[in-house]
């Protein structure tokens, strides 16, 4: 199975970027995996928070394919523990699932088309966080039920 994992905004910022390639090239050892960074659309200055979500939106499902399974990243959605999270990457390779796209919305959130996409909203915390942040935890939650997965010794339940 192929994990994708998609942020709306700019590059890695320097504070992040060789934790999240360190724990991406850890999670290739389970999964193959690599980042898709969308940028924020062009002239979006005069653009409400609403339409800014809206394009987004709407280059966010030009991209994605019908049978991509599509997670969400939402302060709204499910919360998991890292075993549960396994749990669910295991049960989506053994429903022939062949990719998975774990989405970090824009700056102002997704519009409703990429939420009604969605087939799973996953929730990190209550707690909101800079999307940077978000980045570097997904890349190592998904690494951590790649080692729960394979029984490794990284995860201490």
């Amino acid at each position: 199975m192929r994990i994708e994992l998609w942020s709306i905004g700019k590059s890695h910022e320097p504070y992040v970027k060789p934790g999240i390639e360190a724990f991406t090239k850890r999670l290739n050892h389970y999964f193959k995996a690599e980042w898709i960074l969308i940028p924020t659309p062009k002239s979006t200055g005069m653009l409400s928070e609403m339409d800014l979500k809206k394009k987004e939106g709407a280059l966010v499902l030009e991209w994605l394919k019908p049978e991509d399974y599509l997670i969400l990243l939402d302060e709204k959605g499910k919360d998991l523990s890292s075993v549960e999270l396994a749990m669910l990457l295991q049960k989506k390779a053994d429903t022939g699932i062949k990719k998975i796209v774990f989405l970090i919305g824009g700056a102002f959130g997704v519009d409703k088309a990429i939420q009604q996409r969605a087939q799973f909203t996953w929730s990190l915390s209550k707690l909101v966080f800079p999307h940077q942040l978000v980045r570097l935890i997904l890349a190592e939650q998904l690494y951590r039920a790649g080692t729960i997965l394979k029984n490794e010794k990284y995860h201490h339940p």
